[in-house]
């Protein structure tokens, strides 16, 4: 039986990112059943209370033959909204990726602000 396995890689495994910087990775995948694409896509999404609201910021689909293999991406940091985390609200920003048809996903999160790091409101 062939483990079902869906992997996002970004260089240097960097997960902290400034508005402006490039942010690139590799998508790995290797699947019981052949892959006919592969979507890769940068988004931000509020977590609390209230409504739920998302950010798609960019997005690569890759046509792809096999059950195994990899990708390459590469995406531009935009100026925000940064990363943070309040009392009633947080933005939390992420890299998904997905194999079509069997539609696997992995989610990788990662931190944009100027610093680097999540903006903490008290």
């Amino acid at each position: 039986m062939i483990m079902q396995n869906l992997s996002i890689d970004t260089v240097e495994q960097k997960t902290e990112f400034r508005p402006g910087e490039k942010l690139a990775g590799t998508i790995r995948w290797n699947l019981p059943e052949n892959a006919e694409s592969v979507e890769v896509c940068l988004f931000w999404r509020t977590e609390g209370k209230g409504t739920q609201d998302t950010g798609l910021i960019d997005s690569a689909k890759f046509d792809v033959t096999g059950s195994l293999g990899q990708k390459e991406f590469a995406f531009q940091i935009p100026e925000g909204p940064y990363s943070f985390s309040g009392r009633l609200i947080s933005i939390v920003w992420a890299i998904e990726a997905t194999a079509y048809p069997a539609e696997t996903t992995v989610r990788q999160e990662i931190t944009v602000s100027p610093t680097g790091r999540e903006v903490v409101l008290s």
